[in-house]
């Protein structure tokens, strides 16, 4: 496993917008890593779009695709700080937080996330 996808990259693969689509497809083979808490987030943007029906067959799919990461009391707290130092949404920071923890590439085009820390292991999907 060696790609983490945030609720970006999922969402832009839901709509099919490339280059994106593309790329979360291929990885999405391979059992990429997820956060519960970024899947959450797929989940009520969905719901929010499309309804609840919609929402729960997505979820229900992807999980099936994914290797989804249930958060630790670290993995909380490493997002925590994340948050703490760079101005982004939390679910992001658990994004950030999982794929390090995961020595993982984080497959965004998400740019709270692409600007912040240029250590982040990242792959901008929008070029």
């Amino acid at each position: 496993m060696t790609d983490c996808l945030d609720s970006w990259a999922i969402l832009r693969w839901l709509e099919g917008v490339e280059p994106a689509a593309s790329r979360v497809e291929v990885a999405l083979a391979s059992g990429p890593v997820m956060s519960w808490i970024n899947l959450g987030e797929v989940a009520y943007i969905v719901e929010r779009l499309a309804g609840a029906l919609r929402s729960r067959q997505v979820v229900t799919q992807l999980r099936h695709q994914l290797t989804l990461d249930l958060p630790t009391e670290t993995r909380v707290l490493e997002a925590a700080r994340i948050k703490a130092v760079h101005p982004m949404a939390y679910a992001d920071a658990f994004a950030v937080a999982t794929a390090i923890a995961h020595d993982c590439t984080l497959l965004t085009g998400d740019p709270e996330i692409l600007n912040g820390d240029p250590t982040w292991p990242t792959l901008d999907l929008r070029s």
